[in-house]
């Protein structure tokens, strides 16, 4: 017996005559005796609603009832009426008990049976079990006829079938068809007995569950039971001359006793049967049996479906953690009370962190067979714990989405209160408000938050504990609550780097991080391994890229690290992630002097806009004194050659004429003044001392090329507005070449007094160069002809010529440079002044030498002045065109009638003075044409005029 369904109670005893039947009517019971006779029992005073568990005494006995014994007695109490079975079947009326009618073809039946709801009269006679239909009145009308194996001895009705008790078995018979379907057996000795429960279901002669495998519930002792009768809340079975009553025991106790032999399943079921108005007291009990039937199964290494029980019982994590030691979890309020905690024992070293599996340096002895029965069962353990952890596993990710949603609404809660301020700080004093600043911060009570740091932190260890460390990395990339302190010395004690690394980025821990993968990049370096192909410099530079807007001071000592091994991303870091220049090159001047101008270079390739002036400043500076070195040091073993280009030395003159921040009178003074002519060409440019410049090309480094570039890149800046050059540059390389000596030695002089600083000097007007200018530039413009573009070369920066008319007239130096000068007369004809260039040549240079320049030149001219004298002639054309048309305007006649009016006042002309409007239609009086004219000029010079043409 498993537990208690009924308890049974003797109601009454000692008939006088054989009991046939029992029925009962309220709290009646009715007994149909083998004399024929009905009697009729009832409890003591004062009278209840239903059968009660108390003896019974004989209230009534009808004799005469029937002829033969009463084998089969019900009450339909819907209509009123008692059935009972003796020769026939008949029906009486309640509560008098007379006969209402009799069904004639029932005659010989054993057994019958009712259904109220469909009213439906069933019986058996013989080997058939026959099926009529009440029709609502004092008649029933026969519906089926079906034949069975054998005589029935005990029949119900369940829904549109009937169960049969035959032989020694329960069988359920179709009620339309006549099918039948076996059930299972009523036992060796007792014959099978049957009635239907208002449930639906049976309740047969051997109680039993109805569910699969119909387990034994409860076995009743009684010998020579003869019929069963079952009402709402009871069962009366009826001996040969006793009654006895079975009274359901409470659910309550019958879960109890459910629970305690080991039943979870049936006591769980029971736990649904309890009344709505029970729902607490079926939620804990449910609880309670699921946390027992869990630890039952987790005791018998059912581990994934102790975890469903535990999930069921919504117990708590700390609980259930509580049964595996291995697991560390953090200090918590919450502190599990379990009913019962599993003593998990055994050497679990096999899945320590960084456990690579069992040792194999066993060595062979005497005592094999033992070690190898240690080692099964080492395996064996090591199984069981890996089930264990998986359904652990498992568990807590059912449980984590739940967790962390509250732990991150408590975590929006307080970021809102905080935001709202601290006025709430009185109402909540236990809250400790968070700073920015601090990583780590006074713990604030939070039951979610614990709970999901529990969680986290366990799942953590789960994943590791069975290897799956990739899981432990995607947990950590997340949003997670992992314990901090446990969490960072489990992953560093089993070298779990890249879990380590996503533990530090999800709390904010970045010079932690990075001094990691520093440390894992240098490993790469040093071995091979799995580590050295995920751990590279472009690593660094990939985790540093979201701090440059946070912490730049942070991300330039770590880029220090690998700024060498990786420069171009190094700096495309700095520029991409918003670091301002400046505050880079001053950590580099200070920490990596020797990278800061390849950061400058990488800037200036990459990112040309980006450069401002000081950091131009800064790398021509950079770039001069490299090369400064690299003279002393040639100078110094007297290999110097001004002719000798270094890589150095490129980059400082193409920074010196690409960049234009730098300040190039103090650049100067650095140069030494017998070497470097290049570099000092190029500042002496820069600040626009171009006779000092062309001087430099032309006599010191012997490049004429070089010197005719830089005037063409002089007359070129022309045509930018912004900039004003020179624009008789040709004529002072000219110059230069007509006077070699004069103009060497104005450059020492030059050269000395640009180096040796100025004091301030008050100019004054000179009339005398004025007037001479004005001389000179009347000269050059009568002899250009029609030459308006030549005009702006007349002009220097303040309006005056850089060089004087005076001044250009040689003075018969045998030392011209003729060939240079004949060669920049050709190639430049077209940018030189003729007329000044013609009276600088000297008096014996030869016509024919000159014909390169003069050619062109002339046919220049002529071109324009042709060009000049056909726009002129198609000027005058056009404007006879245009006379022509005004002739043809002035031509057209317009009839006024005495009709027309004018288009200004609204009245007729008349014989009035009118005018005509160049359409030639509108009509208006000439004094309403003045008077509108005459308005006009007023509104024009009114403040009304705009709000007039407004509206």
């Amino acid at each position: 017996m498993v537990h208690n369904a009924y308890d049974s109670f003797e109601l009454l005893y000692d008939c006088d005559s054989k009991i046939e039947s029992v029925e009962s009517y309220g709290s009646k019971i009715l007994l149909g005796c083998s004399d024929g006779s009905l009697r009729i029992y009832a409890p003591p005073p004062p009278p209840p609603k239903e059968v009660r568990k108390e003896p019974y005494t004989l209230e009534k006995n009808i004799k005469s009832f029937a002829k033969r014994p009463v084998v089969a007695l019900e009450v339909v109490e819907s209509k009123g009426l008692l059935f009972a079975l003796s020769e026939s079947i008949a029906i009486h009326g309640l509560p008098s008990f007379e006969t209402v009618a009799v069904i004639g073809k029932a005659k010989g039946a054993n057994l019958f049976c009712w259904d109220d709801s469909r009213g439906y009269l069933g019986f058996a006679r013989q080997k058939r079990v026959c099926i009529f239909k009440h029709d609502g009145g004092k008649e029933f009308v026969e519906v089926k006829d079906h034949g069975v194996p054998d005589m029935v001895k005990s029949m119900c009705w369940v829904g549109e079938n009937i169960c049969l008790g035959i032989r020694k078995e329960y069988v359920i018979l179709n009620a339309m068809n006549g099918s039948l379907s076996e059930m299972f057996a009523s036992g060796r000795l007792a014959s099978p007995l049957v009635v239907p429960l208002p449930s639906g279901e049976l309740l047969l002669g051997k109680i039993r569950s109805l569910r699969g495998p119909y387990a034994l519930i409860q076995t009743v002792v009684l010998r020579n039971v003869r019929h069963i009768h079952q009402r709402n809340n009871y069962v009366i079975l009826a001996l040969d001359n006793s009654v006895y009553g079975l009274f359901p025991v409470p659910l309550g106790a019958q879960i109890v006793q459910l629970a305690a032999s080991g039943n979870f399943e049936e006591a769980l079921s029971l736990c649904n049967l309890l009344p709505p108005e029970d729902s607490c007291l079926r939620t804990s009990k449910e609880a309670s049996i699921h946390i027992r039937y869990a630890h039952f199964l987790f005791d018998n290494q059912s581990y994934e479906e102790a975890m469903e029980h535990f999930l069921e019982s919504q117990v708590e994590i700390s609980y259930v953690l509580s049964l595996y030691p291995s697991i560390i979890l953090p200090k918590t309020s919450i502190i599990p009370e379990p009913e019962k905690l599993i003593d998990i024992s055994g050497d679990d070293s096999y899945l320590s962190r960084g456990s690579s599996g069992v040792s194999e340096d066993n060595e062979h002895s005497p005592t094999s067979n033992t070690l190898e029965s240690n080692e099964n069962a080492a395996l064996e353990l090591k199984k069981m714990s890996y089930n264990m952890l998986m359904a652990l596993i498992k568990f807590l990710q059912k449980k984590r989405n739940n967790a962390i949603e509250k732990a991150t609404a408590e975590g929006t809660e307080e970021v809102v209160l905080d935001a709202v301020g601290d006025s709430f700080t009185s109402h909540n004093s236990n809250r400790v408000k968070k700073t920015s600043k601090e990583r780590t911060t006074i713990p604030i009570s939070s039951q979610a938050r614990e709970i999901a740091s529990i969680l986290d932190t366990a799942l953590l260890q789960a994943f590791l504990l069975t290897g799956q460390s990739l899981m432990a990395e995607e947990l950590l990339k997340g949003v997670n609550y992992c314990d901090l302190k446990i969490c960072e010395e489990i992953l560093q004690e089993g070298n779990y780097h890249i879990a380590l690394l996503e533990l530090y980025k999800c709390n904010s821990m970045h010079r932690e991080a990075l001094k990691l993968v520093h440390k894992l990049v240098e490993a790469s370096r040093t071995c091979e391994s799995d580590i050295s192909h995920r751990f590279k410099p472009e690593t660094m530079i990939e985790y540093l890229k979201p701090l440059c807007g946070t912490d730049p001071i942070l991300v330039l000592e770590f880029s220090m690290l690998v700024l060498e091994s990786c420069p171009n991303q190094t700096i495309e870091l700095f520029l991409s992630g918003d670091i301002p220049a400046e505050m880079v090159n001053a950590y580099l001047k200070q920490h990596a002097p020797n990278m800061q101008a390849i950061f400058l270079e990488l800037m200036h390739a990459t990112h040309e806009d980006a450069i401002i002036e000081n950091l131009q400043d800064e790398l021509v500076n950079i770039y001069l004194s490299e090369v400064l070195d690299w003279y002393t040091n040639l100078t110094s073993k007297q290999k110097w050659d001004e002719k000798m280009h270094s890589p150095k030395r490129k980059k400082l003159l193409s920074a010196l004429e690409s960049l234009s921040g730098y300040q190039p009178d103090v650049l100067l003074k650095r140069l030494p003044s017998d070497a470097l002519y290049e570099e000092r060409a190029i500042l002496l440019g820069k600040m626009k001392q171009h006779e000092l410049t062309l001087s430099l090309y032309v006599h010191k480094l012997q490049a004429p090329e070089l010197a005719l570039s830089y005037c063409d890149r002089v007359y070129e800046s022309i045509l930018n507005p912004s900039v004003k050059s020179p624009s008789n540059i040709y004529l002072m390389l000219l110059q230069i070449y007509l006077n070699p000596r004069r103009s060497t030695n104005n450059f020492e002089k030059k050269i000395t007094n640009l180096l040796v600083p100025k004091k301030p000097t008050i100019s004054r007007t000179n009339s005398k160069l004025t007037k001479t200018r004005n001389r000179g530039s009347k000269k050059i413009a009568a002899i250009e002809i029609a030459e308006d573009t030549k005009a702006n070369l007349n002009k220097t920066n303040s309006g005056k010529s850089d060089v004087d008319e005076d001044e250009f007239i040689g003075e018969g130096d045998t030392s011209i440079m003729v060939d240079d000068v004949l060669h920049l007369l050709s190639r430049r004809w077209d940018r030189i002044n003729g007329a000044l260039a013609l009276k600088l040549l000297p008096k014996q240079t030869k016509l024919q030498n000159l014909l390169p320049f003069l050619g062109p030149l002339l046919r220049k001219s002529s071109e324009v002045y042709r060009n000049c004298s056909v726009i002129k002639r198609l000027r005058q054309s056009e404007n006879l065109q245009v006379k022509d048309e005004l002739y043809e305007k002035r031509k057209v006649v317009l009839e006024i009638t005495g009709d027309d009016l004018c288009s200004l006042c609204q009245k007729k002309i008349g014989t009035s003075v009118f005018a005509v409007y160049p359409n030639g239609k509108t009509l208006v009086h000439f004094v309403c044409f003045k008077d509108s004219q005459s308005m006009k000029a007023v509104l024009k010079g009114s403040p009304l005029k705009k709000n007039l043409i407004r509206y």
